[in-house]
């Protein structure tokens, strides 16, 4: 699992001129799945999002979490984050699962955050959607099962 972590002050996914999910302060997560992944690396990402400490405190430092922060959280599904580009010029994205595996874990993902308390909108999962972000700091981290 991959997950690109962006830290915004306000985000929101549209489809076909629609807006389908916005966030105000928060995290906006482009969300990779491969077909390796189950509910272990599912649950070790959540656990290592909720307790990510990005946020500033009163000090100015980033030592407050998002439920501290009071912060929501914007998931879009992005196989192309298991795209490799190492030979060629066109991607490969024979390491990103297939729609039946993946689907289900990313709704089971956002499910996990959502159970610790986290507000989570959604883009569409293998929609075209178009995602716009105010990048706060910036900050962008990214999470990957493979370096855990």
């Amino acid at each position: 699992m991959r997950v690109v972590v962006q830290r915004s002050k306000a985000a929101n996914v549209t489809i076909a001129g629609e807006q389908v999910g916005a966030i105000d302060k928060g995290l906006v997560l482009l969300v990779g799945i491969t077909h390796e992944d189950s509910e272990h690396e599912l649950k070790w990402v959540a656990d290592k999002l909720s307790g990510l400490r990005i946020f500033e405190d009163e000090s100015g430092k980033m030592n407050l979490d998002i439920t501290e922060a009071g912060g929501s959280i914007l998931s879009v599904s992005q196989f192309t984050l298991y795209g490799d580009c190492r030979k060629g010029r066109r991607p490969s994205f024979m390491k990103a699962a297939r729609p039946e595996h993946a689907e289900p874990m990313y709704h089971i993902f956002n499910d996990l955050l959502r159970n610790k308390g986290i507000h989570v909108e959604t883009g569409q999962f293998g929609a075209e959607m178009d995602v716009s972000l105010v990048n706060d700091g910036p900050i962008t981290i990214i999470i990957d099962t493979e370096e855990k």
